[in-house]
């Protein structure tokens, strides 16, 4: 399975592009860090030296600043998060050769 089919992925998969050109406050990169555990759990290559610290109340901040609705669209990101992560854990759980293909 692609990386790109699950839920998500057109957050996540940015934001761990960012990180590995060392941008931690993008959106997405922030995303990534809040599930860093998570997410490398599941198999995925996670820059840890460039996330950022307290990535919850940056990106928080980040949307007040940004959004009318940043309480609303925090939560809709955190979702999309969570469904990134529980697709990912299936494919990897289900997955022979735990291989998965960006």
């Amino acid at each position: 399975m692609s990386l790109n089919e699950l839920p998500g992925a057109e957050l996540i998969l940015p934001g761990l592009n960012d990180l590995q050109n060392d941008e931690a406050n993008t959106v997405g990169s922030l995303l990534v860090a809040i599930a860093a555990t998570r997410l490398t759990e599941a198999g995925l290559d996670v820059p840890l030296e460039h996330l950022a610290p307290e990535p919850e109340l940056i990106l928080y901040a980040r949307l007040q600043d940004e959004r009318d609705d940043a309480y609303l669209y925090y939560n809709a990101l955190l979702n999309s998060l969570n469904s990134f992560c529980n697709a990912l854990e299936l494919s990897y759980k289900y997955m022979p050769s735990n291989n998965l293909i960006m």
